[in-house]
């Protein structure tokens, strides 16, 4: 229902930043959650960032908290994590999530993934 595209992921030196977003396809985008996950080599796709649907609510991991932001341009369809302080763990695949429950926290929480970004913080 929703086709998702990421962008902006690229090699990082550990305690920069990096600015990712996801652009959306549907009209029906204003009403789904948005999430980032990511995934390292060996390790689950694990939970990074959410954000409601109206944009009021958002939840972080407890890794990226305070580091990390997630927002959202309805109007343009994208959704987007902002992220600071990069640390060598950081590095994995990043993948944009959409889902339409009422929680969005969970890969179950989402039905339409895009195709993952590359971020790598080097030390």
């Amino acid at each position: 229902q929703v086709q998702l595209v990421e962008l902006g992921g690229g090699l990082v030196q550990a305690g920069g930043s990096l600015g990712l977003s996801c652009a959306a396809s549907g009209r029906t985008f204003s009403i789904y959650n948005m999430a980032w996950f990511r995934q390292a080599p060996g390790k689950e796709r694990e939970f990074v960032a959410g954000i409601s649907w109206h944009g009021l609510s958002t939840f972080y991991a407890d890794s990226v908290k305070g580091r990390f932001t997630i927002s959202r341009d309805n109007a343009k369809r994208t959704v987007y994590l902002q992220m600071t302080s990069l640390k060598p763990e950081d590095t994995a695949v990043y993948y944009c999530a959409a889902g339409s429950g009422t929680s969005y926290r969970t890969r179950d929480d989402f039905g339409s993934w895009g195709q993952g970004t590359q971020v790598t913080g080097s030390s």
